[in-house]
C-alpha cells in the first residue's frame, strides 16, 4: 500500500514489524502521522516510511502495508 505523507493513519504491524521493530513506542491501534525527513528516503521507498504521533513526537520507522487510514473523526490515541 502506498502512504501519503502528512495523512493520517492506523498501525497495525505487519509480521516485519513484528519481527524487527523500529517503531517499539508505536503499539497495535495506535493513530500516527506520516512524514518526510530532511536528507532521508521519501515514504514509500522500499515499503518503508517515517512516522509520528499527532502532536509531533518523532516515533521511528515502519513498514508502508502496517499501515491502514484512520476513519475520519477518529479521536487521536498517539
Amino acid at each position: 500500500m502506498k502512504v501519503r505523507a502528512g495523512s493520517q493513519y492506523v498501525y497495525n504491524p505487519v509480521m516485519m514489524d513484528l519481527i524487527d521493530p523500529k517503531a517499539p513506542s508505536l503499539k497495535k491501534g495506535d493513530t500516527c502521522r506520516v512524514i518526510n525527513l530532511p536528507g532521508a528516503p521519501k515514504a514509500n521507498t522500499m515499503g518503508q516510511c517515517h512516522v509520528e504521533t499527532l502532536d509531533g513526537t518523532f516515533l521511528g520507522m515502519v513498514c508502508c502495508n502496517s499501515l491502514t487510514p484512520a476513519p475520519k473523526g477518529t479521536p487521536a490515541t498517539k
